[in-house]
């Protein structure tokens, strides 16, 4: 069975200032920082953050029964301010998933404004239906909410400090 899901998260920060965090491994880096519950840790297995790189994202115990870690492969379009996340290896698979991507576009909406959406795309085995509950995009949601937050944080003392 294959499916999609799609959250979205409008903001007053500008579109090239969000992709200065999700363009790079700032992303995950800030939430495991400023969302543990949400990620635990993060390595790279290889790459600078860009197209081709590998990383190892570790979950908290408390987030998904029998989802402790798996591994993604990316790719960037720093042009289009679109980034994808590929599992390859571990946990989601494990657990019945055939394919499971993530998308996010950072998509301008004004000057100082734009729309974080993520999407996440995936196949799970006919055996394991209970795996669509799964693949959701709110706590894509939640990370853009707090990265935005950072993004406008960080504008306004770079502003204060000028």
């Amino acid at each position: 069975m294959k499916g999609s899901t799609v959250h979205e998260h409008e903001t007053d920060v500008p579109a090239s200032d969000l992709w200065a965090i999700y363009g790079t491994l700032r992303a995950a880096e800030l939430t495991v920082e400023l969302l543990p519950h949400i990620l635990a840790k993060f390595e790279v297995i290889s790459g600078d953050g860009g197209v081709g790189t590998i990383l190892h994202l570790t979950f908290p115990l408390v987030s998904i029964p029998g989802l402790e870690s798996y591994k993604e492969f990316t790719k960037v379009d720093n042009e289009n301010y679109v980034k994808e996340a590929t599992v390859i290896d571990g946990d989601l698979l494990k657990l019945g998933f055939l394919f499971y991507m993530i998308r996010i576009e950072v998509i301008a909406k004004g000057p100082g404004s734009s729309v974080v959406r993520t999407t996440v795309e995936y196949e799970i085995d006919d055996a394991h239906p209970e795996l669509e509950a799964v693949a959701r995009a709110a706590p894509f949601g939640v990370i853009a909410v707090k990265l935005s937050e950072h993004a406008k944080e960080k504008k306004v003392i770079t502003q204060a400090a000028s």
